[in-house]
């Protein structure tokens, strides 16, 4: 049985949308912008990194990373990133929201600056002193995650939480975007300043000096959205949902809400004192009662993110490679080494406005409409249609004349991962689990999805080597080919379609009609035994 809703809790869930809900959109959106610019970044720089620290000029083709180097740069920051979700999502619901939230922004904005200053001009010192600032920004980064998508989810409205949340997710599109861009400034202003024959003329004259500068530059222009933001986000008061629900101050989140509505909200000491007092609302995360209420979320939310994430980050962190393989960028040696970069960066630029950008922002329009099952189920469904479409015929797709066809299929495997599960997966942890486990379950979840980029980032490193020994990149052993790594996708994406059944609706509900927290104990477990996981 429903217990009447605390009148704070009721006025943030039927409150209209507000400039307080878009100024929160932009602050907590800002980080994920740093966010997706610091992890996407070092796909644009990396052949740049091989051929200033790599190159045997006695070789025919330029120098590119070792294997055991390029999986350490790839990777490291996603193993961070997955250190800081689980952490600061545990912290975000002991400390609360905003405590946290600062401390994560400022190692953002310290750790992008000191991975352009990794110093030493010899190979080994400059890789470890970057993996190792890349370490600690991807901890920053983890932390960004299940805290900006709680604060989202608690600030705003039952009817458009969805929006706000994915709308905060979508700036990640931005960020993307953004690190294309200003990879091909930074290129084209030194490529004109600094001219240089390609490598295949003249191997010594192809790599400029000063392209050294380019790959720093490109990593420390991360940190200025992030550190624009940092007032803003110590101005924004804790959420009412962990002031009166963890904290269980009522005054205080009284007090807040009403300067932030702009209408009187009383507090209701007495009425918070019996809610907190159920038994319904006290089990914590290892306890029989949660695993019978959100075990099987809780195993939803983290499988679909995993599989997605195997999927998004091998298709995100090498698409130079893939669009090498179809000829889309010419070969290393036609080209002198900014250009590289200015080509690889033009490529994914073209992916992420056609694409990339334009699917997180249908999911922001249409999640509140269809719902969170539908777009999460649908977009697995297209992920692996097309990832066949791309694998079966591979050889078809290298063909000069089918290569356009082939970067317009590929487009839309990013386009339906946005629309789709790389923004449903962030949204709905976010809904489903209750307000003192919230920050915990999202990150736990995030962190299953960073695991899987892990497997991503590294495995198609080597999966997609080709089988032919002699066609192999330097220093890697034979893979499955490119073919076999997108059919293996199509197959992971499939499973993550059928995990979705596991996720449930939480379109149009308030928060606490979710999780339980407004039942009586009694009601609390027939609704645990009764509530369903596919919407009908």
């Amino acid at each position: 049985m429903a217990k009447e809703q605390l009148g704070v809790l009721n006025a943030l869930d039927v409150a209209k949308t507000q400039l307080y809900h878009f100024t929160a959109i932009v602050i907590a959106g800002m980080g994920f912008f740093t966010d997706a610019y610091d992890l996407f970044c070092i796909s644009l720089v990396t052949k740049l990194l091989g051929r200033i620290y790599y190159t045997d000029l006695n070789h025919p083709k330029p120098g590119t990373l070792p294997p055991n180097v390029a999986a350490a740069v790839n990777g490291v920051a996603l193993c961070g990133t997955l250190a800081g979700q689980l952490f600061f999502g545990w912290l975000g619901d002991k400390m609360g929201r905003k405590r946290v939230y600062g401390i994560t922004l400022v190692l953002m904005v310290l750790c992008s600056v000191a991975s352009g200053l990794s110093f030493s001009d010899h190979p080994k010192g400059v890789i470890t002193t970057l993996c190792f600032f890349r370490f600690w920004l991807g901890f920053g980064i983890g932390g960004d995650y299940p805290l900006s998508a709680t604060i989202m989810s608690e600030y705003a409205n039952k009817k458009t939480r969805g929006a706000f949340i994915a709308a905060v997710f979508a700036m990640q599109g931005f960020g993307i975007l953004g690190g294309g861009i200003v990879a091909l400034i930074v290129s084209t202003a030194f490529d004109h300043s600094f001219k240089a024959p390609a490598y295949s003329v003249d191997r010594a004259a192809s790599l400029a000096p000063q392209a050294d500068f380019v790959w720093r530059i490109i990593l420390m222009v991360g940190a200025l959205p992030a550190a624009l933001t940092y007032y803003w986000r110590m101005k924004m008061p804790e959420t009412a949902r962990y002031t009166a629900l963890v904290a269980k101050n009522a005054k205080q989140a009284a007090s807040d809400m009403s300067k932030v509505l702009q209408v009187e909200v009383e507090a209701e000491e007495e009425k918070l004192e019996k809610i907190t007092q159920e038994k319904s609302n006290t089990f914590g995360l290892f306890t029989k009662q949660f695993a019978r209420r959100h075990g099987l979320h809780l195993l939803g939310t983290t499988s679909t993110w995993f599989l997605l994430d195997i999927a998004f980050y091998s298709q995100n962190l090498f698409q130079k490679d893939i669009f090498s393989a179809i000829g889309w960028i010419p070969k290393a040696e036609s080209m002198n080494a900014i250009n590289e970069v200015y080509r690889i960066a033009r490529a994914q630029t073209l992916i992420a406005m056609c694409s990339t950008v334009p699917g997180y922002w249908f999911t922001v329009f249409l999640i509140d409409y269809l719902g969170r099952f539908a777009i999460q189920l649908m977009g697995f469904f297209f992920m692996t249609v097309f990832m066949f479409a791309l694998a079966i015929p591979y050889h078809h797709w290298t063909l000069r004349p089918n290569r356009i066809a082939f970067v317009v299929i590929y487009s839309f495997t990013f386009f339906f991962a946005n629309f789709g599960p790389n923004a449903t997966t962030f949204v709905v942890p976010a809904e489903i689990f209750p307000a003192r486990l919230r920050s915990t379950c999202h990150g736990i979840s995030a962190a299953a999805g960073k695991a899987g980029a892990i497997v991503g980032a590294f495995g198609f490193l080597y999966a997609a080597q080709s089988k032919d020994p002699t066609k192999t990149d330097a220093g890697y052993p034979p893979g499955i080919g490119v073919k076999n790594s997108l059919i293996m996708l199509g197959v992971i994406n499939f499973f993550g379609m059928l995990f979705t059944l596991l996720v449930p609706e939480s379109k149009g509900k308030s928060l606490e009609e979710l999780t339980g927290e407004n039942e009586e104990e009694e009601g609390a477990e027939q609704q645990a035994t009764s509530t369903r996981t596919v919407p009908v």
